[in-house]
């Protein structure tokens, strides 16, 4: 598990805005203003972001968003989330709204082009552990459990905008029996629907698990591809 952190009382809660944004616009009826202006995702974001702040009253908070849907993943592989369809009119001049709003509450938020608001996350997550800081990752992607460890927390929102579960690294082991770190692995044998991520046919969530965890990563799998058994899931790989 490595070592354990000698962390400090404070916490920075980093959150995935894109995620709660639409998670919030689906989930609500279309509200707007007397003038017409949409309102429901940005209502139901600040929502949840207010319970989050009382219930762990963090030091810091930062709100991540995707700046476009141009990132180093659709340079590698150009299906990447191209099944999606295009952010609704009423949802898009939302997050302007949001942003103004949240310039007014003093909270950061971060935006950069050729990212996902899930990179940002990453990389300041392990940045804040660097310095002895806790994280809550909140969000609604479970790609994001790869990155729970001593230290790094993950909220997930469930049904809705109210209700939420926090993973621990020994939970997402509980749950998915890999280390977090290696979710991703996982997550490349079995792919992913939701990014359009295509896998391998023919190999699901539990023979994706049980491959992670006799080999230790996708690597290490394709280096000893003759000891994989049955022959039919070699042939697969």
């Amino acid at each position: 598990m490595g070592m354990v952190l000698d962390l400090k009382e404070e916490l920075l809660v980093l959150i995935d805005g894109n995620s709660l944004v639409y998670r919030a616009f689906f989930a609500l009826p279309l509200l707007r203003t007397k003038q017409g202006v949409f309102t429901n995702a940005v209502y139901g974001f600040l929502t949840m972001l207010f319970k989050v702040l009382k219930d762990y009253n963090p030091a810091y908070v930062v709100v991540a968003f995707d700046k476009s849907r141009v990132t180093l993943r659709t340079e590698e592989f150009a299906e990447y989330k191209a099944h999606r369809r295009p952010t609704p009119p009423e949802l898009r001049e939302q997050f302007t709204i949001l942003k103004e709003i949240l310039k007014y509450l003093d909270i950061t938020y971060m935006e950069i082009e050729g990212y996902e608001a899930d990179d940002l996350i990453g990389t300041l997550s392990v940045r804040a552990l660097e310095q002895g800081i806790p994280c809550l990752v909140v969000t609604g992607d479970q790609d994001a459990l790869q990155l729970a460890k001593n230290g790094v927390d993950i909220l997930l929102t469930r049904k809705g905008i109210s209700e939420t579960e926090k993973y621990t690294a020994e939970l997402v082991m509980e749950k998915w029996e890999v280390y977090p770190e290696q979710l991703a692995d996982v997550k490349g044998l079995m792919g992913d629907a939701s990014d359009n991520i295509p896998g391998i046919p023919g190999i699901g969530k539990k023979t994706a698990i049980k491959l992670v965890k006799s080999f230790g990563s996708l690597e290490k799998i394709y280096a000893r591809i003759d000891e994989v058994t049955p022959e039919r899931i070699r042939n697969l790989l």
